[in-house]
This record gives C-alpha cells, structure tokens and sequence, in this order.
C-alpha cells in the first residue's frame, strides 16, 4: 500500500490542512487577540505542529517513493527558509515546540 492511500495518512494530512487554514486565517490578527484568543492560538500551533512531526516521522520510516519524495521536498523548502540541510528536522520541532511554550508562558504572565 503506498504511504498516502493509508487511511491514517489521509486523516493526519486533512487535519493538518484545516488546522492551517484556520491558523492562517487569524495569524494576521493575532496581536488583537484577547489573552484567551492568543492562548486558543498557540494551542493550534501546538496540536498543528504535534500532527506535522508525527508524518514527518512516519515520512522518514516510509520506504514508498512518494513519501521519500514529500520528505526531500520539505527538506529543500526548511532550507530555502535558512535551516542548514544537514541540521535535523527534529531539533526544528523541538525549537519550535520551545518557542510556542515561550509565547504561552509570555501571554500568561502579561495578564
């Protein structure tokens, strides 16, 4: 079975879908937010970013062609971005993972 016809993969990468159609559709507006607003916020971030390391993963484990693909293509657009390509996908997560607990303890303590 390729790595996209798997039924998991399907609902993972549609609800990584909404989760950034609905993130994308508020970031702009993210300093007018009430505290809650932020927070509600940051916790799609959170379950978006949650969802994207966990098919990274999976992209990474896969042998399909098409996931080896998928995988190269997010590679070449963090390193568009500035990220080394020989640095670990991973270590970005994690970083980000830190930056968003960072913005919610900031938001928290700002009340």
């Amino acid at each position: 079975m390729s790595f996209f016809n798997s039924e998991i993969v399907q609902d993972e990468l549609k609800e990584i879908s909404n989760l950034q159609e609905r993130l994308y559709g508020s970031m702009f507006t993210f300093s007018e937010m009430s505290v809650e607003g932020k927070i509600e916020h940051i916790e799609f971030m959170e379950k978006l970013l949650e969802k994207q390391t966990v098919v990274y993963q999976r992209l990474c484990l896969s042998d399909d062609p098409e996931a080896k693909e998928m995988k190269q293509r997010i590679l070449d657009s963090a390193a568009m971005m500035g990220l080394d390509p020989r640095e670990d996908m991973n270590i970005l997560f994690r970083n980000m993972v830190k930056l968003l607990k960072t913005m919610r303890k900031k938001i928290e303590e700002d009340q």
